[in-house]
């Protein structure tokens, strides 16, 4: 269940034009200890997560802010790579806006996935990243969407960054610079998934600007061994693997070389 959030009640002058922007990155990390397997991993990762793929999520989670599709285009990229972007509104009626006017009023309205696979050929690690930028204006918000988007994909790694821009008065004239009670990103995560990850966060309340950094408990090896080759590991060697993952993964997490 996720904590109870609830918005406030305010009476508004006029259009509420206050822009929440959700952006994330999630990383999905892996061992292949061949330079095939490595292949093989991308490949896998590439078809798992293509374009299609990554258009039915955006479908999703646009019916879950209860927003309205205008536009998408896809893309997939040669060798490997995927590109989505969506622009959305929050009018749900069946009648068709002029492409200018579709254009203007949808510059802050907009949902985009990037996929980035990558290996290092040394260490037999393999990395498979996500980039999520969902921004709204008005009254539908993104972090409706963010349990559904971390459990899209195999999230080792989240990070999370969450802002509201702008202002809107209220009928008095007053400004009114956020329209929902936040205290943490986390508030808006089930309790069950926060409860498998190491979390914390930097807050700046007074600006409206949310980070949290999350990153996978306990590392299970068997999830992140890739390829024939590993059942021929011997226990030595399973360990150092082991301890490859858990550094790789705290690397990323801090945004820091070790």
């Amino acid at each position: 269940m996720l904590k109870r959030v609830r918005g406030q009640k305010i009476r508004l002058a006029g259009f509420n034009n206050l822009t929440k922007s959700l952006s994330f990155n999630i990383y999905d990390v892996c061992y292949a200890h061949s330079e095939k397997s490595q292949i093989e991993y991308l490949e896998y990762i590439d078809k798992e997560y293509d374009a299609d793929r990554l258009r039915k999520i955006i479908e999703d989670v646009t019916k879950i802010i209860d927003a309205k599709l205008v536009n998408i285009s896809t893309q997939d990229y040669d060798p490997r790579g995927a590109s989505v972007v969506a622009l959305i509104n929050e009018d749900h009626s069946d009648f068709t806006l002029p492409e200018a006017f579709v254009c203007g009023h949808l510059d802050k309205s907009h949902i985009t996935a990037h996929t980035y696979p990558e290996y290092n050929a040394k260490t037999g690690l393999a990395t498979f990243r996500v980039d999520i930028d969902v921004s709204t204006c008005g009254m539908i918000s993104p972090l409706r969407a963010l349990h559904y988007l971390i459990g899209s994909f195999d999230s080792d790694i989240v990070l999370i960054d969450y802002r509201v821009r702008g202002f809107t008065r209220d009928t008095r004239g007053k400004k009114i610079f956020i329209d929902h009670d936040i205290n943490s990103i986390q508030d808006y995560i089930a309790q069950d998934v926060l409860e498998e990850y190491l979390a914390y966060d930097i807050n700046i309340l007074s600006d409206t600007i949310f980070h949290t950094k999350m990153r996978k408990k306990e590392l299970d090896l068997d999830n992140y061994l890739f390829g024939d080759e590993i059942e021929l590991l011997k226990d030595d060697e399973q360990k150092k693997v082991k301890k490859l993952l858990e550094k790789e993964i705290q690397e990323i997490f801090e945004c820091e070389n070790f």
